[in-house]
């Protein structure tokens, strides 16, 4: 039976990585719903001249309107079989409605959480810079350049720190984080549908467990 793995993660948890590399090594879709938002941007049709209409006034998206967009992303050919979803559902209401989305497809929902502790979070998030030319993505707690503030690729430039990324608001984004999700974890634990990875492993190791959940 064809799935929907509902990949959760913390900022700064990794689970985007993850979900990409499902897509390039096994050919399971992923459905991002922050690349679907931008998309809608650009496109021509009624259900994205709502969404445009929207953004353009400055209100959020509705969870009755996200479940449109998802619902319409996953109608296409190549989500006839098991897709991942990365950054949906994000509420309670979501989950309800992605329930009746799976019924629908005839699809099983199986939610993996990648879990990593907040200090760890903390560190990935706010010790992240970036090379404005390459975009080579560095850590000074975990992958320092070899000159400090320089890219190992350019060196004459500077690293970009996002104005985001310091203490106070990634511990506000991590508590929304908090806040949002763990309704959201109860209600896939509550019928044994949740499992959890470790999120603290490397990239390959946390892709071995969750290749063989999926």
């Amino acid at each position: 039976m064809a799935k929907i793995i509902v990949l959760i993660g913390a900022p700064g948890a990794g689970k985007g990585t993850q979900a990409r590399l499902l897509q390039e090594r096994r050919g399971i879709p992923q459905i991002s719903t922050g690349d679907m938002f931008r998309e809608m941007k650009s496109l021509d049709t009624p259900l994205a001249r709502e969404v445009q209409s929207i953004m353009a006034s400055g209100k959020l998206i509705s969870d009755d309107m996200t479940y449109q967009i998802v619902r319409e992303r996953t109608s296409k050919p190549d989500t006839v079989g098991t897709f991942v979803l990365d950054g949906y559902p994000r509420t309670a209401v979501q989950a309800e409605q992605l329930e009746d989305l799976a019924k629908e497809q005839g699809k099983k929902i199986e939610a993996i959480e990648v879990d990593v502790p907040r200090e760890e979070l903390m560190k990935r998030l706010t010790g992240r810079r970036s090379c404005p030319v390459c975009g080579e993505i560095y850590n000074i707690y975990s992958k320092p350049p070899k000159a400090d503030g320089r890219c190992d690729i350019h060196p004459d430039s500077v690293l970009d720190h996002r104005a985001d990324d310091n203490e106070e608001k990634v511990a506000v984004r991590l508590k929304t984080y908090e806040d949002l999700t763990k309704p959201l974890l109860d209600h896939y634990e509550r019928s044994g549908r949740l499992s959890k990875i470790d999120g603290t492993d490397d990239v390959e190791a946390i892709y071995s467990k969750l290749d063989k959940l999926v």
